[in-house]
């Protein structure tokens, strides 16, 4: 059996006799006098005294992790943050709105050659991988409608099948769904590498403020070049569509060309190039808030980087679904 624990109260622990007191002797005294409830100490000397004294301080249990919510609570926690953050996502649009606002009232007060640098950046230098892989986009399209047609003999159709989906949905969202990745990216590392390198402090000191010098230049770039990049898109899917029309469904150039202009309609291409401003408003807010909201340390620039483009592209999936039911109720 195991000794019993000397009850406590009363014990004293003599030290006049210790001569020498290392670390490992006030160790096992402090777990001694634990063990007794707090002892008195007696004749030691005041450098023992000291060395207890550290070893009392630092001696002590580790914390508990704290415990993990689940079920419910976590759902609830959840559900708090995530309220939180609209709040103050809400809280920045209306700041900026503001500002933006009276800025543009006065076209002079603008700064137009950041906002050309932007679109160069955000736009021209786009264009490679959003004609890439819209065209892809097309090939597959084609080469996966175009059999499912052919079989009821209704190969004709595939004209329509592109046009209509390139101009008014997939060249818009690829479009965006890459710029949300490409450049809300951006947006949000270089703003919040600004935050934690005190830049935009520095800026204010100056009587700039940030949606000035940044954020107003690049959501006016981005509404520029986005329905650009969205029509580009869009033309390059086509494109590749009617590549694999004419090489595998028997479709010429000449007949997709002259079927093209009554299967997609002028208004199919303007419904489709109407959602790209929003998407590129939604996708500057986004990145220019997590940007804004970095804080601490270079951990939290990787982390609002994620945040903007998981965000971006998610709250562009959403304004495509809401036009695409606005649309639908309207008939287009």
């Amino acid at each position: 059996m195991p000794p019993a624990e000397p009850r406590s109260g009363g014990w004293r622990l003599d030290l006049s006799a210790v001569s020498r007191l290392d670390s490992a002797g006030a160790l096992l005294l402090a777990s001694v006098r634990e063990r007794l409830g707090g002892a008195a100490l007696a004749g030691a000397h005041p450098a023992h005294e000291a060395l207890l004294g550290i070893v009392a301080e630092h001696d002590r249990p580790p914390a508990r992790p704290p415990r993990r919510p689940r079920g419910l609570e976590a759902l609830g926690r959840r559900t708090v943050k995530a309220a939180g953050e609209g709040m103050r996502f809400l809280d920045f649009v209306g700041d900026v709105s503001v500002e933006s606002a009276g800025r543009l009232a006065r076209p002079g007060r603008v700064r137009w050659r950041q906002v050309v640098h932007e679109i160069e950046r955000a736009g021209v230098t786009a264009l490679p991988i959003t004609g890439l892989l819209a065209f892809l986009m097309g090939i597959v399209m084609a080469y996966q409608g175009g059999t499912t047609l052919a079989a009821y003999g209704a190969s004709i159709y595939l004209v329509d099948l592109i046009g209509i989906t390139m101009a008014r949905e997939l060249g818009p969202l690829l479009a965006a769904i890459i710029v949300a990745g490409r450049t809300g990216s951006a947006y949000a590392a270089q703003i919040g590498t600004m935050r934690l390198t005190e830049e935009l402090d520095a800026l204010r000191s100056l009587g700039i403020t940030p949606t000035e010098m940044l954020i107003l230049p690049k959501l006016l770039a981005l509404v520029v070049s986005l329905p650009l990049l969205a029509l580009w898109s869009g033309g390059a899917g086509v494109l590749g569509g009617m590549l694999v029309a004419e090489r595998f469904h028997g479709i010429s150039v000449v007949t997709f060309l002259e079927r093209l202009p009554d299967a997609v309609p002028a208004g199919m291409y303007w419904a489709g190039l109407a959602k790209a401003p929003v998407f590129a408003v939604l996708i500057t807010l986004v990145g220019c808030h997590q940007g804004m909201s970095v804080s601490g340390s270079a951990e939290s620039v990787g982390a609002a980087t994620t945040q903007a483009v998981v965000q971006s592209i998610f709250l562009v999936i959403v304004a495509d679904a809401i036009f695409s039911i606005a649309y639908q109720q309207i008939g287009l």
